[in-house]
């Protein structure tokens, strides 16, 4: 199984671009986010006609997040979630349903802005209301992908200049603590598992030629329960997307699963 998390930024705008990685990488399970559109413009017709079901929640203009599923995987809708339960937020952030026994979940975690904003004390309690869902979520799915675009760099591996981030959003003590808890519950950082260097990023801001520069982030994250890391065989970023005409900010990331009977827990690289 190959499970891929993508902020499209615009799905309008980057419906091409989605259609046309597909069809080169028909990934099983295709998790989406900054849809930017609300349900009913969402191009379920399109996405069909390549080969995908679609699930969605959409919003005007801002978030919204999906779960694009190959034809042929094994789907169980009757648990779907949309954003977290008993957390009341108007705003579309997370879905989650089962495909071959594998909890896929396609969060957009809040920006916050900046350190002592409310956009950040907003992000801080989304955090924390994840956190203990997901926890939840282990005792129910021993086998869950958390994925998104987490908006937060785990160490200073993953920006380019650490010192020019310090203070910044994305790198707040707060921010990185979350993201331990995260893998405290015993979550994996499926891209740490293969490739300790830094300097490997999936978000790259628009000015300032920081793609070209490569001065980025790395901010988009596949985590995986204990058994699905077992399974994980390889994660990638894909930067070619990045330099297509009208990009995406954010590259795909895709995480590949051994079949269950077939896992082994790679040697290489390191948390």
């Amino acid at each position: 199984m190959k499970i891929t998390t993508w902020n499209v930024n615009s799905l309008k705008v980057r419906l091409p671009h989605v259609l046309a990685w597909l069809a080169a990488h028909p990934v099983d399970a295709l998790c989406l986010q900054e849809l930017k559109l609300t349900d009913d413009k969402f191009p379920v017709t399109e996405i069909s006609a390549a080969g995908y079901r679609s699930f969605y929640a959409g919003q005007k203009t801002y978030n919204g997040v999906a779960i694009l599923v190959r034809d042929g995987v094994e789907i169980d809708d009757s648990d779907l979630v949309r954003n977290i339960p008993g957390f009341e937020d108007p705003q579309q952030r997370v879905i989650a349903l089962t495909l071959d026994g594998v909890r896929v979940i396609s969060a957009y975690f809040p920006n916050g802005q900046a350190p002592g904003t409310e956009k950040f004390v907003y992000k801080i309690q989304w955090l924390a209301a994840l956190q203990e869902w997901i926890a939840g979520e282990l005792q129910r799915y021993p086998q869950l992908a958390l994925t998104g675009d987490f908006n937060i760099a785990p160490d200073d591996r993953d920006v380019l200049d650490p010192a020019k981030w310090e203070g910044q959003n994305l790198v707040s003590p707060q921010e990185r603590a979350a993201f331990v808890a995260l893998t405290g519950l015993g979550l994996v950082d499926s891209f740490r598992m293969f490739e300790p260097a830094d300097k490997h990023f999936s978000w790259w801001d628009y000015r300032m030629f920081a793609f070209r520069r490569n001065a980025g982030a790395r901010i988009d994250h596949v985590l995986l329960s204990p058994p699905l890391a077992a399974r994980c065989t390889a994660c990638e970023i894909d930067r070619t997307p990045r330099a297509w005409e009208q990009p995406s900010d954010h590259a795909p990331v895709t995480a590949t699963l051994a079949d269950a009977g077939d896992s082994q827990i790679p040697m290489a690289g390191g948390a």
